[in-house]
């Protein structure tokens, strides 16, 4: 018997080169393949093939003790998720793009600063999972130029391969964030509706465009001062000019899809999904195009005729104008939750008034010269503040009128409360295309978008607190997010077949012990008597074997190679090798 390295050509793919041993069976000579060597590094296929030539006089001896090495598997797994969603063939093989490559994973593993990332890859095997050889600070401040300079590329093969043209979905679900920033000098910053709350810092806009399952299709960034409407059109454009959507239901909030982006979406062949305001219902309330007996727990719907006037010209060139007919749908329900919620709140509100004008009739009783005027005016701007000012009065009673009451009239609280949990969606789609079930349940997939928001901003992508300058690293840095999230969501999706989901979505398994398990998997290095350094990888314990399969992947099996190579190695130490000193 005789093993011997054999490279099978694979037409137009990469050969296989396989491991196998001959021998012979009955007179004929036969082989076997004893491990398939593809994915080896060259350098390890070499030394095999020395060894098994007798060339190589030198092995490992037995009693060698490994080298700690980097930590393999953390990149590794991240990486093999980022090739099944085709993340890594989409950017390419350029210095810059596998430098990109590793601030996306930085982001899901580390966070932090392109510093604190520096730091953080030395730990890491970067050659050995993503090829990258050296890296430098400058290296990482340039990631994000190119990120920006290569994202419309990059959306677009990204969607062109998850929906080939057959596939290609007819609704995007849309909402829009905001991100405070850092110091004042990065080009998008100004002032805005800032959501995260975060007084005197200046913030920039994010409109995230997700399809029907919330999969993220872009991301764009806005100056801080831009509002959310002014985000739908460079959406609009997004999807028709980009993606050559042709048929496109485009859903979003009510803060964002008003009369004006809805012409813009009707003037591109777009129908919409979005919800109405509370003024919008009073009004329609109040017209008769909706009764209040129609609200509850099932859906129901209604129907409204609009006549709208657009003017065009004609062929000599004269304005006029044409009335055209829509048909609105109006998709009814409440909540029930949502309004016990609400009745709560309500009733909570008017006990902290009635709390407040027994706090000032006792300190009115305190001294004569303080001012009952004062002390109403304070009851009277809470009542305002909670929305009860239709129900709930204030006055001064008593003999000397320093007695706070407080009056609710019993029919006008219920009459407040009448629209609790109540909400409307509204579309231009037909029946026939989709059911006012459906027009209800995609409009309440808005929360995916929301979701995604939540893990990107704070939960564990932490996109914010942005300490960038320029417009292209805070476009880079953004869009980086978008494609970590992307792995994150998939790698959810795998350890929540294992590890169980609450309600909620979340997992009940934290991802951050989930890297934390992985960062233990490192390599070990095997120094020959010649000063090679032939690598291998501890065996996974039980826990990291379940993260594995539940992320369906496969650590190279690098104890295969380590106990082949002992063997020979012992082997050729009783024939021609030297002994190591």
């Amino acid at each position: 018997m005789a093993m011997y390295i054999d490279i099978v050509p694979n037409r137009k793919s990469p050969p296989a080169i396989l491991l196998r041993e001959s021998y012979r069976d009955n007179g004929k000579v036969k082989k076997r393949t004893l491990a398939n060597l593809t994915q080896w590094p060259p350098e390890r296929i070499n030394h095999i093939r020395k060894l098994l030539k007798g060339e190589f006089d030198c092995g490992i001896p037995l009693e060698k003790t490994p080298i700690s090495g980097p930590i393999f598997a953390v990149l590794f797994v991240l990486k093999a998720i980022a090739d099944r969603l085709q993340i890594t063939s989409v950017i390419g093989k350029q210095k810059l793009a596998k430098v990109a490559l590793l601030l996306i994973f930085a982001r899901i593993s580390a966070k932090g600063s392109r510093l604190h990332a520096l730091k953080w890859a030395q730990d890491h095997a970067i050659a050995e999972t993503i090829g990258i050889k050296e890296l430098k600070l400058k290296d990482l401040y340039q990631a994000p130029d190119w990120l920006s300079d290569n994202q419309e590329r990059i959306e677009k093969r990204l969607f062109a391969k998850r929906h080939p043209d057959e596939k290609i979905p007819d609704l995007f679900l849309y909402d829009v964030t905001s991100s405070y920033l850092e110091g004042v000098e990065n080009e998008l910053a100004d002032w805005g509706y800032n959501r995260d709350k975060k007084s005197g810092k200046k913030q920039i806009v994010i409109g995230l465009l997700t399809d029907n399952q919330g999969e993220p299709v872009a991301v764009r960034v806005f100056e801080g001062r831009t509002g959310d409407t002014a985000t739908v059109p460079e959406q609009i454009r997004t999807l028709s000019h980009e993606f050559g959507v042709k048929r496109v239901t485009f859903v979003g909030d009510k803060g964002m899809v008003r009369g004006p982006q809805i012409k813009q979406l009707q003037s591109s062949g777009f129908n919409y999904i979005t919800s109405v305001t509370k003024k919008e219902i009073a009004k329609l309330l109040k017209e008769g195009n909706l009764r209040y007996e129609l609200f509850s727990d099932k859906i129901a719907e209604v129907e409204e005729v609009q006549e709208e006037v657009y003017e065009k010209k004609n062929r000599n060139n004269e304005i006029i104008q044409e009335k055209i007919k829509r048909i609105v749908r109006y998709v009814i329900r409440r909540n029930p939750i949502r309004m016990e919620e609400m009745r709560k709140n309500r009733d909570a509100c008017l006990r902290k008034v009635i709390e407040l004008a027994s706090d000032q009739t006792q300190y009115l009783q305190k001294g004569a010269r303080r001012k009952p005027e004062v002390a109403l005016r304070k009851v009277n701007e809470k009542i305002s503040r909670y929305k009860l000012s239709s129900a709930v009065t204030a006055e001064l009673s008593g003999n000397e009128g320093r007695v706070l009451k407080v009056k609710t009239d019993r029919s006008g609280y219920e009459r407040v409360g009448k629209s609790d949990g109540c909400y409307v969606i509204k579309t231009d789609l037909s029946k026939k295309i989709i059911s006012a079930r459906d027009v209800h349940d995609r409009y309440k997939d808005l929360s995916k978008v929301e979701r995604a928001f939540k893990l990107m901003k704070t939960e564990f992508l932490e996109i914010r607190p942005i300490f960038v300058r320029l417009e292209s690293r805070t476009r880079g840095h953004v869009f980086g997010c978008m494609l970590a999230y992307m792995i994150l969501r998939e790698m959810r999706r795998g350890l929540g077949r294992v590890f169980r989901i609450d309600d909620d979505g979340r997992l009940l398994v934290d991802e951050r012990n989930v890297l934390e398990a992985l960062s233990r998997l490192t390599l070990l290095y095997y120094e020959t008597d010649t000063g090679e350094m032939i690598p291998d990888i501890a065996e996974p314990d039980e826990r990291q074997k379940k993260i594995l399969n539940a992320l369906g992947v496969s650590i190279p099996s690098f104890g295969l190679a380590r106990d082949r190579v002992k063997a020979i190695a012992k082997k050729s130490d009783k024939s021609n090798c030297h002994k190591p000193r």
